[in-house]
C-alpha cells in the first residue's frame, strides 16, 4: 500500500511538472482516513473516486497492471465520454531519471 501510494505521489508530481495540469488522486488522499482492508471503507473510497473523476477533463493511467478500481475507472470515464490515456512505464521511468529520484522509489 505504501509503495503504491509513493508511486502515485510520483505519477502526480509528473502530471503536474511536465504537463501544467492538477491531478486528482483520490487513493492518495482517502487512504489518509479510511482504511483500504476494511470492505465498507474500501466500498466508499471506490464510490468516492469514481464520483470525483465524473468532474475530471481526463483519466490517465500508468504502468503496465491494471487493478480491479482501475478497470471500473477505466469503464466508467468511457462510458461517460471522459478521454482515457495511458502513460506506458517507460515514459514514466524516464521522467524519473531525469528528475534523479529513481533511488527513493522502488518501483
Amino acid at each position: 500500500m505504501e509503495d503504491n501510494i509513493r508511486k502515485a505521489r510520483c505519477y502526480c508530481e509528473y502530471v503536474a511538472r511536465e504537463h501544467r495540469m492538477i491531478p486528482i488522486a483520490p487513493h492518495i488522499y482517502l487512504t489518509q482516513f479510511l482504511d483500504d482492508e476494511n470492505a465498507e471503507d474500501r466500498e466508499f473510497g471506490l464510490k468516492a473516486g469514481l464520483s470525483l473523476l465524473s468532474e475530471c477533463d481526463e483519466l490517465w493511467y500508468f504502468g503496465d497492471q491494471i487493478t480491479r478500481g482501475m478497470t471500473d475507472e477505466i469503464c466508467f470515464a468511457i462510458e461517460n465520454g471522459i478521454p482515457v490515456r495511458y502513460v506506458p512505464e517507460h515514459q514514466y521511468e524516464k521522467y524519473l531519471s531525469e528528475r534523479k529520484i529513481t533511488n527513493e522509489i522502488q518501483l
